[in-house]
């Protein structure tokens, strides 16, 4: 019989990734995904180092796993409980300490050995914990095949990084940069594109620092590899995510204006827009070249898109520097973007620095700066009502006879449209626009003279 597997994801799209990929591995082992814990013969917790209070609430978490993986055991049977992810990479002794009922803590490097892991725990050995860095990569013993569940997926092709920033905990969870191969990349590609996947985003802790080996002897970057890809049969889409301004080459700013499948929306972290604290943070650029970068963006694709992040409150930053943020939006104007108070991550420099900013003056700040982002993001929306778009669906929707997709610039749509749409890509009319989501119908309804995008979804 299939033995039930529940994987609980948190934070970014590469642990969605990585999760699917710990139940490939897995499956070999004759485990199959369910949709809970409470009757599951392994959890794991993919757990990400990102959010405040990240171990927190894990160990939360495990507390209320706990009974389930007792209640089996009374009941003759067992439960393998892990924690996998950053925050075991980063705290892997301590989940042993604080939670001894927790069979297997490892970091994301490791899962390829997932079946060794357990074969231990079945053989009597009372924990396993794996958080070294291998020697080999994961990529070279994952499974050929990807799993795929819908008609997006992700795809890895970097991960790591050696930008160090104060602030963050990459470098020492997800080891120094590394790039897969060009034809390994290739090959999971088309083989997501044969399971089903019109549209790709490819992953990557700084995915714009992609240097992978070419099967001509070249090293290539991001822009060519997205040239490369945008050549297979059947792949509609591709994104990426995520990059850092200091590594948009002109390469890649080119392949914005010429591969009419790279979509026109990109998520391109800046943190602040005063330079002071850009330089506290070692970001290794200014606010000036963001907004420059920004500018020739946009002049090789005039309908790009911007989403970024932002963090409130770093140490020492003043009023001046937190105005100089507000600037920094004004000019640049984002479609949508992620911010949050500076909370510091043990271990990193950011955390031991003087001048910590006060609770409340963060708090005051962060609601400044995302009523601004939030008031662009509503004009953005509000900009795409009449224009017909090229919209992706994925899923149901709420209500009856409706269908949930994603416009070429990640939003939300909402249209009218029978189950038997999932997975194609439709001309979709918007008609109203919401804080954080499109609704639409059909633009061939209309009666209207067909649109390009029209004859190109046909």
């Amino acid at each position: 019989m299939a033995k039930k597997l529940y994987i609980k994801t948190y934070g970014c799209q590469m642990n969605v990734y990585d999760s699917t990929r710990m139940a490939d591995v897995l499956a070999s082992l004759g485990y199959v995904l369910c949709d809970g814990a409470e009757t599951a013969d392994m959890v794991i917790l993919n757990t990400c180092h990102i959010r405040e209070k990240a171990a927190e609430k894990v160990f939360s978490e495990l507390g209320r796993l706990r009974p389930f993986k007792e209640r089996r055991k009374k009941a003759g049977g067992r439960m393998i409980l892990a924690v996998a992810g950053c925050v075991a990479q980063a705290q892997g002794e301590e989940f042993l300490r604080r939670a001894p009922f927790v069979d297997m803590v490892f970091g994301p490097q490791t899962y390829h050995t997932l079946p060794a892991m357990v074969g231990r725990i079945m053989d009597g050995e009372g924990h396993v914990l794996e958080t070294d860095f291998p020697p080999e990569s994961k990529f070279d013993y994952l499974p050929e095949t990807p799993g795929l569940d819908g008609s997006t997926a992700f795809l890895t092709v970097q991960e790591g990084c050696d930008r160090f920033c104060t602030f963050c905990v990459v470098p020492y969870t997800r080891g120094a940069e590394f790039s897969r191969p060009v034809a390994a990349v290739a090959a999971e590609a088309r083989s997501l594109v044969r399971a089903g996947a019109r549209e790709i985003t490819l992953l990557g802790q700084n995915v714009n620092a992609y240097h992978g080996a070419a099967p001509d002897g070249a090293t290539w970057r991001l822009g060519r590899l997205i040239r490369e890809l945008a050549e297979i049969d059947g792949l509609d889409r591709l994104r990426y995510t995520t990059s850092h301004p200091a590594d948009m080459d002109d390469e890649l700013i080119s392949a914005h204006r010429d591969v009419p499948g790279l979509m026109p929306f990109l998520h391109l972290p800046v943190q602040s827009g005063s330079d002071r604290v850009l330089a506290a943070m070692n970001r290794r650029h200014r606010a000036d070249d963001y907004r420059r970068l920004a500018g020739r963006l946009r002049e090789a694709r005039p309908d790009l898109a911007l989403s970024s992040d932002f963090i409130v409150g770093f140490p020492g930053e003043s009023e001046t520097d937190f105005q100089a943020t507000l600037d920094l939006v004004a000019d640049v104007g984002f479609a949508q973007a992620y911010s949050f108070q500076y909370s510091p991550r043990p271990g990193t420099p950011a955390a031991a620095m003087d001048c910590q900013v006060p609770d409340a003056v963060k708090g005051e700040r962060l609601a400044r700066l995302q009523a601004l982002l939030n008031e662009q993001q509503k004009a953005f929306n509000q900009r795409s009502v009449g224009q017909v778009m090229a919209v992706l669906f994925e899923r149901s929707g709420k209500h009856a006879g409706q269908m949930v997709g994603r416009s070429p610039y990640m939003q939300a749509v909402h249209a009218p449209l029978p189950r038997d749409a999932f997975g194609a890509i439709v001309a979709v009319r918007i008609q109203a626009a919401h804080a954080n989501s499109l609704a639409g119908f059909p633009a061939h309804h209309d009666g209207a003279a067909p649109t390009p995008i029209e004859r190109a979804c046909a």
